[in-house]
């Protein structure tokens, strides 16, 4: 039986509605996301069920509804755990749209500590209100995060579409949903190396996948804590080979909203970097680190603006 679940989230004062579609719309064949001005429509699994969720966007108010289609009648695999009951999506959905949105940011008090600083002060000036958008679930941002290690957006976008429309389901309307870690573990190696991962990508993928199926990569319970545990996260992250620091920066602000990662690694903010502070040659990791380090803890939401000053939605 098909459900369907709704929520309504405010939207604070001069929310950037263009930057989180930006983000979401980065693919332009639309295989898995479309979208309007004012709405955005996201097909993926969620815990086995494909499922559509379309956000509507008003200046003041965003409304989601979560279409969630029986499996047996989209893949044809086994049955998959139950879901959870009405009411627990209905909590799930209203924390899933305020992460995609970035609404429990508190960028205010960033934007209030370092709106006067020689370099930056300006940049937050021209984009005030900008939040980081994420990704409906924490194993979106992890796979999008290996896919993208080391390559242009542009390609890392084009693999991203293969492996979805090798691995996911479509759903009636035509979009494509992003595989879940449980269809992703069942995968045959070569069907990944098919869609354009490399071994060493396909490899990590693969092994993440599996472990947040069995549950020993914990990620869907990491985002019931109360209090996260960033460092021990961290931590069981970097454990899995083939997982770097900025993978599991990248998939901490993408997935949980985590403003404090340092994104030195990322070669678009460091041309950023560079840019800002008007240098002549590229800045090292190394540089990009020890000047991120002094915006704590907030480093991963300076690198946010220093993507957004060069248009860019990693």
């Amino acid at each position: 039986m098909t459900m369907i679940i709704s929520s309504q989230r405010n939207l604070p004062d001069r929310y950037s509605v263009a930057n989180m579609l930006a983000y979401h719309l980065r693919d332009p064949e639309g295989v898995s996301e479309r979208g309007t001005p004012d709405t955005l429509d996201k097909a993926f699994v969620y815990q086995g069920a494909p499922s559509l969720l379309r956000l509507e966007l008003s200046p003041d108010t965003v409304t989601a509804s979560w279409t969630l289609i029986p499996p047996a009648s989209a893949i044809k695999q086994e049955s998959p755990p139950g879901l959870p009951p009405a009411a627990s999506l209905e909590t799930i959905l209203a924390n899933m749209v305020d992460r995609m949105l970035g609404l429990q940011q508190d960028i205010q008090a960033f934007e209030k500590s370092h709106a006067t600083h020689p370099e930056l002060g300006p940049l937050i000036t021209r984009q005030q209100g900008l939040r980081v958008a994420a990704t409906a679930t924490p194993f979106e941002a992890l796979a999008w995060a290996i896919i993208g290690q080391q390559i242009s957006v542009k390609a890392a976008v084009a693999i991203r579409r293969r492996l979805i429309q090798a691995t996911g389901p479509r759903l009636p309307g035509g979009l494509w949903g992003h595989p879940d870690a449980c269809q992703l573990a069942t995968q045959p190696p070569q069907r990944l190396l098919d869609a354009g991962l490399s071994q060493a990508k396909t490899r990590a993928l693969l092994t993440v996948s599996q472990m947040v199926a069995n549950d020993t990569l914990p990620l869907d319970t990491w985002l019931q804590s109360a209090q996260p545990d960033w460092p021990a996260w961290r931590d069981t992250l970097l454990d899995v080979r083939g997982i770097g620091p900025w993978t599991v920066d990248y998939t901490m602000l993408r997935g949980y909203g985590w403003l404090d990662g340092s994104l030195h690694g990322d070669v678009a903010v460091r041309r950023a970097l560079a840019h800002l502070l008007g240098c002549e040659t590229p800045v090292t990791a190394a540089f990009t680190r020890q000047w991120l380090n002094r915006f704590t803890p907030w480093k991963a939401l300076v690198g946010a603006h220093l993507w957004a000053s060069n248009k860019l939605q990693a």
